[in-house]
Order: structure tokens, then C-alpha cells, then sequence
């Protein structure tokens, strides 16, 4: 029987959602102190150092700083190193953020039946999902999926596969209530990507772009005992490959952990193909309201994969920074944390402060979500906020980014950076003679070529 708290035909809805940050804010001198300090001067390390200063990002989220052990070896770390960082700073993350997820949904641990999980940060064998669960203290069998090679768009890509799952359990007249878990720890492979550009003279801006983060959410199929009030409701996805565009986007192995491949078609490819992909998702949403039809009318969770990125995205769908200003805040804030960053998206957009920016003062009931991935994949949802829960007091910033200490074990690196008012941050005084144009573009970015 379902609960009367869900909504719509398929009958999917996200009750819970949570982000947890690590509690250093790395500002780009971070990177420079790196490079500086164990490479030579070369014109693609300065290249890439010019790069750094006009990504937009303001700081990035990591689990240490540039004091920080492993990344201060004669040598990259290597994967088994970087497995243990991962294990020992990241999975803390994951488990707090799936705390926050659960809690909001309103269960109890025994009704999780699924978890759905994704990381390419690291590769083990039992993956790192089997200790979030261990860590969460679920005893009972759960069927675990765990996604590889996603990337960036792997957030959508385990809820798609949860609400596959879900629907699945529906036709059986059985309860879902799915866990969807997304864990990336990359600031820790600087120095690979350094050594790269040294020892290969290439562009390459990982080192300036990515972060650490930990996101969860809670799907529910609205059959057996109640939830929350959904969040959002899901109402439908699309998903599809852009042929010849596999060499445009990945990270590759390496004994030195990953190296990021991202070619300066990037920007353009992904682009190009929103307008039709959007289109695609309306006709599989039937019974829109008419006053949604263009991408205008709807507000939009978009990965922030780069800065060319969000603004290819506006110009293409002619739309506005405001009505993706909860990914331009995620972004300028805490850097690109890849599969992690969408649930973070989605977390910080029903908070009362970006419902001030909303464009034209009017929060939009529909929201498009979007993430590029490896491949190149295309993930795109529809979702429906749950206006109910208008100005839900979602955790403050300082709480996201708690410290390991605060999940059981202590810091174990030297320097541990205070997070500072990041200039330009969105206000919550309804200051808003600024517009988020203002605040994210800066004309210098338009002479430096970012991907």
C-alpha cells in the first residue's frame, strides 16, 4: 500500500539528502606552493598556474592542505597510498553524509533495502560502499550496487540506477527506500597531475579544478511505512552517449593514482547537446504545467564540470546564472568534486538564501538536473520540489565541513585551515542590487582558455 506522502504517477521521491565537505578551504595558492616548491619553472607549469588564478573557484574542499603529508613526498603518492587516504579521510565523509540523508528522510537504518554508490577516486575489492554500510551500522542484507567509471556524472547515474531499481520493487508491491552514495577524494593527486605537466609540457587543470566531498540521498518508491515529505519527486531521466567523444573526457589509471583527460572540445560538445537532451526529457515528462516549456521557466541543478561549462549553458539555453545559483555557489565555493557535487547541488538549492536569488524572485516548482560524465555520457533528470517544504533549514556550511574528529577519528594532518567569508558568496540580507553576473564572471576569464 503506498504512503500518503508521495506524489505523482511513478511514485519516486528523494525524502532525504546530505554533503558532507572536509574542513579545509584550498585557495589557489595551494597549488602554486606545489609546484613551486617541487617542480621547475616551465611555460605549461606557469601556463597552468595563470589558469589557476581565473577559474572562478574561490576555494576547493579537501581533506588536508599543502602541508599535508601525502603530498609532500619526493615522489606522487602511489594507489596504495592514496587507497589508504581514501579509506581513513574519505569513507567518514560518505557515512556522515548518508547520516544526514537518513536522518531527513525520517527511517530507520533496517529499512534501507538498497545502496547505490559510486566513486572514481578509488577502486578496491570490497568497494568503499560495503564500509559506508559497515560504518552506518546496518547488519541486515541490502543489495549493493556499486558504479565505476562514471565520473562526474555519476551522481545521476546512481539515481537512475536506484530508480530502476525502485520501480523494480514497485512491480514486485515491495518497499524501496535506496541509498545513494557518492564519495570523491581527488585533491590528494596534485601531484600527479603536476609531474604530468612537467614531465609532458601539457595543459592540464585537474589540479586547479577538482575537490573532495561526500553526498547522499534517500529514494523512496512510497510503498510500506511512511517517510518524510519528499524533497523533490522524481518524475524522469534520460541518458545517452555522444558518439566519437570517448578520448574527450576521462580519467585514466596510472601508478600514481588518476590522470584527468579533458580536451578543450569539452566545453562545446556538452553544450551542444543540452538543447536537444532537454527537449528529449519534456516529450518523456508528460502533463507539464504550460507555464513550464522552456528551459526559462524551470530552475536548474547543473554539475559545475568547469566554469565554461555554466556559462556555454546559459548562452546555449538562454538561461541565466540565477537559475543555476545553486551550482554557481557549489562551484565557486568548494571547487568541482566531481560525482559528489549534483546531490550537493540539489542539497543547497531548497535553502532559503538561494531562494532569494531565484530570478525574477520566483523559485521554480520544476527543477533540470545535468551531469557529464566520461564517455561523453549525459545524464538529465526531472524533479519537482516539494514547495511544502519551501525554506527547509537544511545544516550551515560549518556543519557540512565537519572534521574527521567530529566522525570518530582524529586529523592527522599538519595544518588545518579556518574557512573564511568567501568574497562574493551569495548573501542572506536580500543584498541584492549585485547579480550573480557580477559575482561569478569576472572579465579576466575571458582571456585565459579554461579547457
Amino acid at each position: 500500500m503506498a504512503s500518503p506522502n508521495t506524489f505523482g504517477e511513478l511514485g519516486l521521491s528523494i525524502v532525504g539528502l546530505g554533503a558532507q565537505y572536509p574542513p579545509n578551504a584550498l585557495k589557489p595558492d595551494e597549488v602554486t606552493k606545489l609546484a613551486t616548491k617541487f617542480y621547475p619553472e616551465s611555460p605549461a607549469m606557469q601556463k597552468m598556474l595563470s589558469i589557476n588564478k581565473f577559474t572562478g573557484i574561490e576555494t576547493r574542499s579537501s581533506i588536508g592542505t599543502s602541508d599535508h603529508v601525502i603530498v609532500n613526498q619526493p615522489e606522487p603518492p602511489s594507489i596504495a597510498e592514496l587507497h589508504k587516504t581514501f579509506m581513513s579521510d574519505g569513507v567518514p565523509l560518505a557515512i556522515e553524509a548518508s547520516r544526514k540523508a537518513i536522518a531527513e528522510a525520517g527511517i530507520d537504518i533496517s529499512q534501507i533495502t538498497h545502496i547505490v554508490s559510486t566513486t572514481c577516486t578509488d577502486s578496491a575489492n570490497p568497494g568503499f560502499d560495503h564500509f559506508v554500510a559497515k560504518g552506518l551500522g546496518i547488519t541486515h542484507q541490502v543489495e549493493k550496487v556499486l558504479l565505476h567509471g562514471v565520473g562526474c556524472a555519476g551522481g545521476l547515474a546512481t539515481l537512475r540506477t536506484a530508480a530502476n531499481l525502485a520501480l523494480g520493487h514497485s512491480m514486485r508491491r515491495k518497499p524501496a527506500r535506496i541509498l545513494c552514495v557518492t564519495l570523491e577524494v581527488s585533491t590528494t593527486m596534485v601531484r600527479s597531475e603536476l609531474s604530468s605537466i612537467n614531465e609532458l609540457q601539457e595543459t592540464r587543470i585537474g589540479a586547479c579544478l577538482f575537490s573532495d566531498c561526500a553526498s547522499a540521498l534517500v529514494l523512496s518508491n512510497g510503498i510500506g511505512l511512511p517517510t518524510a515529505e519528499p524533497v523533490y519527486e522524481l518524475l524522469g531521466w534520460d541518458h545517452k552517449i555522444l558518439p566519437e567523444t570517448d578520448a574527450d573526457l576521462g580519467f585514466d589509471v596510472d601508478p600514481v593514482g588518476w590522470k584527468v583527460v579533458l580536451s578543450a572540445r569539452v566545453p562545446k560538445l556538452a553544450t551542444e547537446v543540452l538543447r536537444p537532451s532537454f527537449n528529449e526529457l519534456l516529450e518523456s515528462v508528460p502533463g507539464l504545467p504550460a507555464e513550464y516549456q522552456e528551459a526559462l521557466d524551470f530552475d536548474w541543478a547543473m554539475h559545475p564540470g568547469g566554469l565554461t561549462i555554466l556559462t556555454g549553458a546559459e548562452k546555449v539555453m538562454g538561461i541565466s546564472p540565477e537559475h543555476m545559483r545553486a551550482s554557481y555557489d557549489r562551484y565557486m565555493n568548494h571547487g568541482n568534486s566531481s560525482s559528489a557535487t549534483i546531490f550537493s547541488v540539489m542539497d543547497r538549492l531548497r535553502s532559503k538564501d538561494m531562494d532569494e536569488l531565484a530570478p525574477d524572485g520566483r523559485v521554480r516548482d520544476y527543477v533540470v538536473g545535468c551531469a557529464f560524465g566520461p564517455g561523453i555520457a549525459v545524464e538529465m533528470c526531472m524533479l519537482k520540489r516539494n514547495m511544502g517544504r519551501r525554506g527547509t533549514q537544511t545544516p550551515p556550511e560549518t556543519d557540512s565541513e565537519a572534521s574527521r574528529s567530529e566522525v570518530g577519528e582524529e586529523v592527522d594532518w599538519a595544518s588545518v585551515e579556518s574557512r573564511e567569508s568567501i568574497p562574493g558568496t551569495p548573501n542572506t540580507q536580500g543584498e541584492k542590487s549585485q547579480t550573480l553576473n557580477d559575482v561569478f564572471v569576472n572579465e579576466a576569464i575571458a582571456n585565459v582558455e579554461l579547457d
